[in-house]
């Protein structure tokens, strides 16, 4: 339809690939387009140091499971939590967030998009599906 092909870039860990993370995928997929590309970041071991425990998996791990995602076009690694740095040099249309992030971190990004000529989508966080949940369960299970 339109004359420009639309960038979606989001972000995640994938230690644990579970059903939120899917929807999210699914939904980011959706506001891409079938003519789109969505385009996901996946967070390098220091980066989700920054702010959550060391992953159960290695980075390339979680890379290849990512990959393999139908939903997702392209695959590219994440050195910080926050997604800025990767916005910037690939500079998407839309930058999806999640509402499990702070005001303070979305507002950040608002801003840096706002200065691409972009946007920021915030999409429902699941918290009935969360690798930290999952990860509690099979500790306790034992």
């Amino acid at each position: 339809m339109g004359d420009k092909m639309i960038v979606v870039y989001c972000y995640a860990v994938f230690d644990i690939l579970h059903r939120g993370h899917i929807l999210h995928l699914e939904n980011a997929k959706s506001i891409a387009g079938s003519d789109g590309k969505l385009i996901c970041g996946v967070l390098n071991d220091g980066a989700v140091k920054e702010r959550k425990p060391k992953p159960i998996m290695n980075f390339f791990e979680r890379l290849k499971i990512a990959s393999s995602l139908k939903m997702i076009d392209e695959v590219v690694e994440q050195k910080t939590y926050s997604p800025i740095n990767n916005v910037k040099s690939i500079k998407p249309d839309i930058l999806i967030e999640s509402t499990s992030h702070t005001k303070e971190d979305i507002e950040k990004v608002r801003k840096v998009m706002k200065e691409l000529g972009g946007e920021v989508i915030v999409l429902p966080y699941f918290p009935e599906q969360s690798s930290t949940k999952i990860k509690k369960t099979i500790k306790n299970a034992r």
